[in-house]
Protein backbone atom coordinates (compact mmCIF):
# COMPACT_ATOMS: atom_id res chain seq x y z
CA UNK A 1 0.00 0.00 0.00
CA UNK A 2 1.56 3.43 -1.20
CA UNK A 3 1.86 5.68 2.35
CA UNK A 4 -0.27 8.58 1.32
CA UNK A 5 1.47 12.03 1.16
CA UNK A 6 2.95 14.00 3.64
CA UNK A 7 1.52 17.53 4.42
CA UNK A 8 4.54 19.72 5.82
CA UNK A 9 3.31 22.82 6.17
CA UNK A 10 1.42 23.43 9.40
CA UNK A 11 4.88 22.44 11.52
CA UNK A 12 8.69 22.17 11.42
CA UNK A 13 7.81 18.43 12.58
CA UNK A 14 6.51 17.25 9.91
CA UNK A 15 9.21 18.76 7.94
CA UNK A 16 11.52 16.72 9.94
CA UNK A 17 8.85 13.65 9.38
CA UNK A 18 9.45 13.97 5.47
CA UNK A 19 13.13 13.99 5.71
CA UNK A 20 12.50 10.75 8.19
CA UNK A 21 10.35 8.79 5.55
CA UNK A 22 13.35 10.00 2.68
CA UNK A 23 15.87 8.57 4.50
CA UNK A 24 13.68 5.57 5.43
CA UNK A 25 12.90 4.84 1.61
CA UNK A 26 16.47 5.07 0.65
CA UNK A 27 17.15 2.17 2.63
CA UNK A 28 14.31 0.21 1.16
CA UNK A 29 12.53 -0.10 4.80
CA UNK A 30 9.07 -0.30 5.58
CA UNK A 31 7.62 1.72 8.82
CA UNK A 32 6.76 -1.77 10.02
CA UNK A 33 10.68 -2.75 9.93
CA UNK A 34 12.08 0.29 11.65
CA UNK A 35 9.69 0.15 14.07
CA UNK A 36 10.47 -3.37 14.85
CA UNK A 37 13.99 -3.14 15.33
CA UNK A 38 13.58 0.69 17.20
CA UNK A 39 10.95 -1.25 19.68
CA UNK A 40 8.30 0.63 18.60
CA UNK A 41 5.64 0.22 16.21
CA UNK A 42 5.40 1.28 12.52
CA UNK A 43 1.98 3.24 13.09
CA UNK A 44 4.18 5.42 15.69
CA UNK A 45 7.10 5.68 12.90
CA UNK A 46 3.76 6.34 10.56
CA UNK A 47 2.98 9.37 13.49
CA UNK A 48 6.57 10.40 12.87
CA UNK A 49 6.76 11.02 9.42
CA UNK A 50 3.10 12.74 9.10
CA UNK A 51 4.31 15.15 12.27
CA UNK A 52 1.57 14.23 14.25
CA UNK A 53 4.11 13.47 16.72
CA UNK A 54 7.66 14.85 17.76
CA UNK A 55 10.75 13.17 17.57
CA UNK A 56 12.42 12.96 21.23
CA UNK A 57 16.54 12.82 21.46
CA UNK A 58 16.35 9.38 21.92
CA UNK A 59 14.60 8.20 19.05
CA UNK A 60 16.63 10.42 16.92
CA UNK A 61 19.96 8.66 18.02
CA UNK A 62 18.35 5.67 17.14
CA UNK A 63 17.19 6.58 14.04
CA UNK A 64 20.70 8.50 12.66
CA UNK A 65 22.19 5.26 13.89
CA UNK A 66 19.92 2.20 11.75
CA UNK A 67 19.24 5.08 8.84
CA UNK A 68 23.12 6.15 8.38
CA UNK A 69 21.65 10.12 8.14
CA UNK A 70 25.25 11.24 9.63
CA UNK A 71 23.63 12.43 13.34
CA UNK A 72 20.66 14.61 11.29
CA UNK A 73 17.82 14.06 13.25
CA UNK A 74 19.70 14.85 16.50
CA UNK A 75 21.01 17.81 15.87
CA UNK A 76 17.71 19.10 14.51
CA UNK A 77 15.77 18.17 17.66
CA UNK A 78 18.57 19.61 20.01
CA UNK A 79 18.05 22.59 17.95
CA UNK A 80 14.93 22.41 18.36
CA UNK A 81 14.71 22.60 21.76
CA UNK A 82 16.08 26.01 21.89
CA UNK A 83 13.07 27.43 19.85
CA UNK A 84 10.08 28.82 21.22
CA UNK A 85 7.57 26.31 21.34
CA UNK A 86 4.89 26.90 18.34
CA UNK A 87 0.93 26.52 18.58
CA UNK A 88 0.51 22.46 18.34
CA UNK A 89 -3.15 23.12 17.98
CA UNK A 90 -2.97 21.32 14.17
CA UNK A 91 -1.02 18.32 15.47
CA UNK A 92 -3.35 17.80 18.45
CA UNK A 93 -6.73 17.96 16.07
CA UNK A 94 -4.75 14.99 13.82
CA UNK A 95 -3.90 12.98 17.15
CA UNK A 96 -7.23 12.88 18.56
CA UNK A 97 -8.47 11.60 14.74
CA UNK A 98 -7.01 8.36 15.71
CA UNK A 99 -6.70 8.19 19.39
CA UNK A 100 -8.47 5.18 21.36
CA UNK A 101 -9.53 6.75 24.36
CA UNK A 102 -9.80 11.16 25.16
CA UNK A 103 -9.83 12.46 28.95
CA UNK A 104 -10.39 15.72 28.71
CA UNK A 105 -11.11 18.39 31.66
CA UNK A 106 -12.73 21.80 30.29
CA UNK A 107 -12.63 25.01 32.63
CA UNK A 108 -14.14 27.66 30.48
CA UNK A 109 -16.63 25.92 27.81
CA UNK A 110 -17.93 22.99 25.84
CA UNK A 111 -15.50 20.60 24.27
CA UNK A 112 -15.35 20.89 20.64
CA UNK A 113 -16.41 17.34 19.79
CA UNK A 114 -19.41 17.51 22.13
CA UNK A 115 -20.59 21.26 21.13
CA UNK A 116 -23.61 21.83 19.24
CA UNK A 117 -23.68 24.13 15.89
CA UNK A 118 -25.25 27.17 17.66
CA UNK A 119 -22.43 26.55 20.29
CA UNK A 120 -19.86 26.38 18.29
CA UNK A 121 -21.17 29.22 16.22
CA UNK A 122 -21.73 31.21 19.44
CA UNK A 123 -18.07 30.55 20.71
CA UNK A 124 -16.28 31.60 17.62
CA UNK A 125 -18.62 34.67 17.30
CA UNK A 126 -17.87 34.94 21.19
CA UNK A 127 -13.74 35.20 20.56
CA UNK A 128 -13.84 37.13 16.87
CA UNK A 129 -16.43 39.65 17.46
CA UNK A 130 -15.73 41.66 13.89
CA UNK A 131 -15.17 38.71 11.75
CA UNK A 132 -17.50 37.60 8.58
CA UNK A 133 -19.83 35.15 8.19
CA UNK A 134 -17.68 33.31 5.86
CA UNK A 135 -14.60 33.69 8.22
CA UNK A 136 -17.05 32.20 10.37
CA UNK A 137 -18.24 28.82 8.62
CA UNK A 138 -14.95 28.14 7.58
CA UNK A 139 -13.76 28.26 11.33
CA UNK A 140 -16.37 26.29 13.00
CA UNK A 141 -17.21 23.88 10.21
CA UNK A 142 -13.97 21.88 11.15
CA UNK A 143 -15.93 21.68 14.44
CA UNK A 144 -18.31 20.17 13.70
CA UNK A 145 -16.20 17.47 11.51
CA UNK A 146 -14.80 16.44 14.77
CA UNK A 147 -18.21 15.90 16.78
CA UNK A 148 -19.17 13.24 14.04
CA UNK A 149 -16.13 11.20 15.55
CA UNK A 150 -19.00 10.71 18.12
CA UNK A 151 -20.99 8.88 15.61
CA UNK A 152 -18.67 5.68 16.05
CA UNK A 153 -17.69 3.52 18.71
CA UNK A 154 -14.02 4.76 18.66
CA UNK A 155 -12.87 6.57 20.53
CA UNK A 156 -13.60 6.46 24.37
CA UNK A 157 -14.32 9.72 25.83
CA UNK A 158 -14.70 10.70 29.57
CA UNK A 159 -14.85 14.47 30.04
CA UNK A 160 -14.96 16.34 33.17
CA UNK A 161 -16.83 19.86 33.07
CA UNK A 162 -16.08 22.62 35.22
CA UNK A 163 -19.48 23.94 36.63
CA UNK A 164 -18.32 27.60 34.87
CA UNK A 165 -18.83 25.72 31.98
CA UNK A 166 -22.66 24.52 33.07
CA UNK A 167 -23.22 28.67 33.95
CA UNK A 168 -21.30 30.80 32.10
CA UNK A 169 -24.61 31.53 28.75
CA UNK A 170 -22.54 31.33 25.81
CA UNK A 171 -24.63 31.69 23.03
CA UNK A 172 -28.02 32.53 25.26
CA UNK A 173 -30.34 30.62 26.68
CA UNK A 174 -31.84 28.79 24.25
CA UNK A 175 -28.47 27.87 22.53
CA UNK A 176 -27.05 27.09 26.20
CA UNK A 177 -30.28 24.59 26.75
CA UNK A 178 -29.44 22.65 23.24
CA UNK A 179 -26.10 22.19 24.09
CA UNK A 180 -26.29 20.93 27.92
CA UNK A 181 -29.65 18.74 26.34
CA UNK A 182 -26.97 17.32 23.90
CA UNK A 183 -24.32 16.50 25.93
CA UNK A 184 -26.81 15.21 28.78
CA UNK A 185 -28.21 12.61 25.70
CA UNK A 186 -24.51 10.96 25.36
CA UNK A 187 -24.17 10.72 28.79
CA UNK A 188 -27.76 8.53 29.19
CA UNK A 189 -27.07 6.60 26.24
CA UNK A 190 -23.66 5.35 27.22
CA UNK A 191 -21.59 6.87 24.14
CA UNK A 192 -19.78 9.04 26.77
CA UNK A 193 -19.00 9.45 30.66
CA UNK A 194 -19.30 13.01 31.76
CA UNK A 195 -19.10 15.05 34.78
CA UNK A 196 -18.96 17.63 36.55
CA UNK A 197 -16.13 19.75 39.26
CA UNK A 198 -18.03 21.14 41.31
CA UNK A 199 -17.43 25.05 42.61
CA UNK A 200 -17.38 23.11 46.02
CA UNK A 201 -14.45 20.77 45.07
CA UNK A 202 -12.15 23.98 45.35
CA UNK A 203 -8.74 23.98 44.08
CA UNK A 204 -7.38 21.07 41.76
CA UNK A 205 -4.08 19.91 39.93
CA UNK A 206 -5.44 22.10 36.57
CA UNK A 207 -6.62 24.89 37.60
CA UNK A 208 -4.71 27.02 35.37
CA UNK A 209 -6.32 25.65 31.91
CA UNK A 210 -7.72 23.07 30.17
CA UNK A 211 -5.96 19.71 29.83
CA UNK A 212 -6.31 16.80 27.56
CA UNK A 213 -4.71 13.37 27.51
CA UNK A 214 -5.24 11.09 24.22
CA UNK A 215 -4.26 7.49 24.63
CA UNK A 216 -3.35 4.83 21.22
CA UNK A 217 -3.54 1.07 20.73
CA UNK A 218 0.32 1.96 18.90
CA UNK A 219 1.93 4.77 20.45
CA UNK A 220 2.29 6.49 23.16
CA UNK A 221 -0.35 8.61 25.54
CA UNK A 222 -0.16 12.22 24.31
CA UNK A 223 -1.37 15.20 26.98
CA UNK A 224 -2.20 18.52 25.16
CA UNK A 225 -2.58 21.52 26.94
CA UNK A 226 -4.62 24.64 25.85
CA UNK A 227 -4.20 27.84 26.26
CA UNK A 228 -4.97 31.28 24.63
CA UNK A 229 -5.00 30.93 20.81
CA UNK A 230 -2.64 28.30 21.36
CA UNK A 231 -2.02 25.11 22.49
CA UNK A 232 1.17 22.65 23.27
CA UNK A 233 1.45 18.63 22.82
CA UNK A 234 3.22 16.59 25.85
CA UNK A 235 4.94 13.30 24.94
CA UNK A 236 7.37 12.95 27.42
CA UNK A 237 6.47 9.71 29.31
CA UNK A 238 7.36 11.54 32.81
CA UNK A 239 5.68 14.44 32.16
CA UNK A 240 2.63 12.58 30.61
CA UNK A 241 2.53 10.59 33.98
CA UNK A 242 2.15 13.65 35.75
CA UNK A 243 -1.06 15.18 33.57
CA UNK A 244 -2.44 11.46 34.05
CA UNK A 245 -2.74 11.39 37.67
CA UNK A 246 -3.80 15.22 37.87
CA UNK A 247 -6.63 13.81 35.93
CA UNK A 248 -7.26 10.86 38.01
CA UNK A 249 -7.47 13.75 40.90
CA UNK A 250 -9.96 16.06 39.12
CA UNK A 251 -12.31 12.95 38.62
CA UNK A 252 -12.20 11.77 41.68
CA UNK A 253 -13.08 15.45 43.18
CA UNK A 254 -16.08 15.84 40.59
CA UNK A 255 -19.36 14.88 40.97
CA UNK A 256 -20.33 10.78 39.67
CA UNK A 257 -21.20 10.54 36.20
CA UNK A 258 -25.17 9.62 37.95
CA UNK A 259 -25.89 12.86 39.53
CA UNK A 260 -23.59 15.10 36.87
CA UNK A 261 -25.92 14.07 34.46
CA UNK A 262 -29.01 15.05 36.95
CA UNK A 263 -27.45 18.45 37.13
CA UNK A 264 -26.57 19.31 33.00
CA UNK A 265 -30.10 18.47 32.88
CA UNK A 266 -31.21 20.56 35.72
CA UNK A 267 -29.20 23.14 34.01
CA UNK A 268 -30.94 22.13 30.82
CA UNK A 269 -34.46 22.88 32.47
CA UNK A 270 -33.39 26.49 33.76
CA UNK A 271 -32.08 27.35 30.70
CA UNK A 272 -35.23 26.61 28.63
CA UNK A 273 -37.51 28.42 31.42
CA UNK A 274 -35.28 31.70 30.82
CA UNK A 275 -36.00 31.32 26.67
CA UNK A 276 -39.56 30.93 27.33
CA UNK A 277 -39.66 33.53 29.58
CA UNK A 278 -37.46 35.99 27.43
CA UNK A 279 -39.55 34.99 24.09
CA UNK A 280 -42.43 35.67 25.96
CA UNK A 281 -41.67 39.12 27.20
CA UNK A 282 -40.47 39.81 23.94
CA UNK A 283 -43.68 39.21 22.55
CA UNK A 284 -45.38 41.35 25.11
CA UNK A 285 -43.02 44.23 24.74
CA UNK A 286 -43.55 43.79 20.66
CA UNK A 287 -47.72 44.07 20.98
CA UNK A 288 -47.55 47.01 23.01
CA UNK A 289 -45.35 48.62 20.94
CA UNK A 290 -47.45 47.98 17.37
CA UNK A 291 -50.91 49.00 19.41
CA UNK A 292 -49.15 52.49 20.78
CA UNK A 293 -47.66 53.36 17.53
CA UNK A 294 -49.46 56.10 14.96
CA UNK A 295 -50.61 54.92 11.60
CA UNK A 296 -48.46 57.13 9.98
CA UNK A 297 -49.39 56.01 6.68
CA UNK A 298 -52.80 57.54 7.05
CA UNK A 299 -51.95 59.97 9.50
CA UNK A 300 -54.10 59.26 12.16
CA UNK A 301 -53.38 58.62 15.86
CA UNK A 302 -53.83 55.48 17.72
CA UNK A 303 -57.72 55.16 19.24
CA UNK A 304 -57.68 55.47 23.15
CA UNK A 305 -60.98 56.24 23.56
CA UNK A 306 -61.50 52.77 25.01
CA UNK A 307 -58.74 53.50 27.37
CA UNK A 308 -60.64 54.17 30.90
CA UNK A 309 -60.10 57.60 32.17
CA UNK A 310 -59.01 57.84 36.53
CA UNK A 311 -61.28 58.63 39.04
CA UNK A 312 -61.99 62.24 39.55
CA UNK A 313 -60.54 61.77 43.38
CA UNK A 314 -57.00 60.75 42.17
CA UNK A 315 -57.08 63.87 40.52
CA UNK A 316 -55.03 66.23 42.49
CA UNK A 317 -55.65 70.13 41.97
CA UNK A 318 -52.31 72.03 40.45
CA UNK A 319 -51.28 74.50 43.43
CA UNK A 320 -52.43 78.32 42.33
CA UNK A 321 -49.13 80.26 41.11
CA UNK A 322 -48.65 83.32 42.04
CA UNK A 323 -49.11 86.10 39.67
CA UNK A 324 -46.41 88.14 38.78
CA UNK A 325 -45.78 91.82 37.43
CA UNK A 326 -43.27 93.45 35.59
CA UNK A 327 -42.72 95.92 39.00
CA UNK A 328 -40.77 94.19 40.93
CA UNK A 329 -39.90 95.81 44.19
CA UNK A 330 -36.17 94.85 45.70
CA UNK A 331 -35.65 94.88 49.72
CA UNK A 332 -32.15 96.43 50.39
Amino acid sequence: MQPKPLDTAPSVHALIGAELRYQREKKEMSQSEVGRLLFLTGAFIGMLESGTRRMRPEIALKLDELLDSGGFFFRVCASLKELRRPDQSIEAVKAEQSAKRIQEYAPQHIPDILQTEAYAQAVIHSGLPTAAEEAINELFMPVLERAKMLQHPDPTVWTVLDEAVLRRMVGGPAVMAEALRHIAELGRRRRIVVQVLPFVAGGHPAIDGALKLMAFSDAPTLAYLKCFASGQLVDDPAAVAQYEFAFSLIGASALSPSDSLDLIESMARHYELKSRRTHNLRTVLLCKSERSEPDLEHGSAPDVSHRKKPPSHQLLPMPDRPETTKEMTVTE
